[in-house]
């Protein structure tokens, strides 16, 4: 005599098998999301780690303009400027001594006095430092353009980095 099985027994068999598939897509389809938010989550560190370095980079050409203009407005005698071999130099004599700006080997170098060059800003495209004469004052312009900095894949910022700073030495009275 051949007894039936009972109906649960039969759909519980087929079931499984049902189930053991479901759950391989299920990982698959898991294993894909987690894989595209990976590829996404370091696409945004880097984009992140780029824009870090812009933003410190910017921040830093601020700083050095500010210098700038602050040993500009000090400059007590005539200020020159000279194209060399070593690169554009810029002279201020203040009371504090002697300040030279140079600009050679995409960086911008400072020297007090007879001290030595110290780097003052690296990763520079160009840089430009001139007099910009107006009708009652002599003012001094320096247009300053950072290097964009690239990475592997990151593509390269927008906004191309560039500044102005303008700056007027402080006269002497002659009274």
């Amino acid at each position: 005599m051949k007894t039936c099985q009972p109906l649960s027994v039969r759909a519980s068999r087929g079931s499984r098998a049902y189930l053991m598939i479901e759950a391989l897509v299920y990982i698959a389809v898991i294993v894909a999301l987690l894989g595209a938010g990976y590829a996404a989550m370091y696409r945004c560190i880097d984009s992140s780690l780029a824009l870090r370095r812009n933003a410190d980079d910017i921040a830093n050409a601020l700083h050095a303009g500010e210098r700038w203009r602050a040993d500009v407005r000090a400059a007590a005698s005539q200020i020159h400027v000279e194209d060399t071999d070593a690169g554009q130099l810029l002279y201020l004599e203040s009371a504090r001594g002697s300040a030279i700006y140079r600009f050679s080997t995409n960086a911008i170098f400072r020297r007090l006095g007879e001290g030595p060059w110290v780097r003052l800003l690296p990763n520079v495209k160009s840089s430009s430092m001139a007099a910009d004469r107006r009708e009652h004052v002599t003012a001094w312009r320096w247009e300053l353009e950072l290097a964009t900095r690239t990475q592997g894949s990151v593509k390269p910022g927008r906004v191309r980095p560039l500044f102005t700073f303008v700056a007027v030495a402080e006269r002497t009275s002659s009274k």
